[in-house]
């Protein structure tokens, strides 16, 4: 059985998609933009902006019944080098008693233009 959960961003209705699913012991949350609950999106700073990409992906995680220990892998989709050391902290905070593994690739641009990052996770071994 799979179970899905949606979020604020109106990309997931129009592109056909969820922010996050569960098959089994595996949860998988999508791409995630710095997107507020009311659908705007957040500061302009690369920090302030990974802190909120994660708040949304550990939200999604819970409401499957994950945990951030359960998280094994995320990917990071910066747009500017400079900004790494920023989006690593926010990161390494939010996932600091159970980092997984991770990547970090710089793109050439994100959907919104004002985003530094979107981030992405995986979890397994959820009970």
């Amino acid at each position: 059985m799979i179970v899905r959960v949606r979020s604020a961003s109106s990309y997931e209705s129009r592109d056909g998609f969820c922010r996050a699913l569960r098959v089994g012991d595996r949860i998988i949350v999508a791409g995630t933009a710095p997107i507020e609950a009311d659908g705007t999106s957040v500061a302009e700073g690369a920090y302030a902006q990974a802190q909120r990409c994660s708040a949304i992906m550990l939200e999604a995680l819970g409401q499957l019944g994950g945990a951030p220990a359960d998280v094994v892998r995320t990917r990071m989709f910066i747009t500017n080098p400079p900004n790494a050391d920023d989006i690593g902290r926010a990161h390494g905070e939010a996932l600091a008693d159970s980092p997984p593994t991770a990547t970090m690739v710089v793109v050439a641009g994100q959907l919104a233009p004002r985003w530094r990052v979107e981030l992405e996770l995986e979890a397994i071994g959820v009970e």
